[in-house]
């Protein structure tokens, strides 16, 4: 059964974790960044895991879109939902929640919440200056979880259908 990762990267941090991610899962893992790549056809996948990050309090348009678009075919894979974000608990949470369906999030085998990161080398002035000013955080920050990333792969692999 192969494996779909379709994600969105804004700064390089999704793109961090799914690389992180992909070392976790067995058997033929394809990634799709959404960013530099049309939709991908979902039929060739039986697992199929979407992650985005937050900007302005939103994950991208993108994935959004891509969720919406597909959410009936989505329903009938094993499904795999994370978010790349700074903020931690109940906010974290109400971000991811905002993110996906509630059809979808019911559905998913496995929700993850990777942490995230600031790269001032990757943002522009404006995007350093806002992060300065609201977040309060003065130089390049990563809060990636590793071990976030390997309980979404463990509660996948526990989901994922035999055979």
């Amino acid at each position: 059964m192969k494996t779909l990762i379709v994600y969105k990267t804004r700064h390089g941090c999704t793109d961090k974790c799914v690389q992180k991610l992909k070392r976790h899962l067995n058997g033929e893992v394809d990634v799709v960044n959404l960013k530099s790549t049309g939709s991908p056809a979902l039929s060739d996948y039986g697992t199929v895991l979407i992650g985005g990050s937050i900007h302005v309090g939103q994950v991208q348009k993108k994935i959004k879109a891509f969720c919406l678009d597909h959410e009936v075919e989505l329903k009938q894979k094993t499904l795999g939902l994370f978010l790349c974000c700074m903020e931690e608990g109940e906010k974290a949470q109400k971000q991811f929640d905002a993110a996906f369906s509630e059809g979808l999030r019911v559905h998913a085998a496995a929700q993850g919440l990777f942490g995230g990161e600031f790269d001032f080398d990757r943002m522009n002035f404006l995007e350093r200056k806002i992060v300065k000013k609201v977040a309060g955080i003065k130089a390049s920050t990563s809060r990636i979880s590793e071990e976030a990333i390997d309980r979404f792969a463990t509660d996948l692999a526990r989901n994922l259908p035999e055979g």
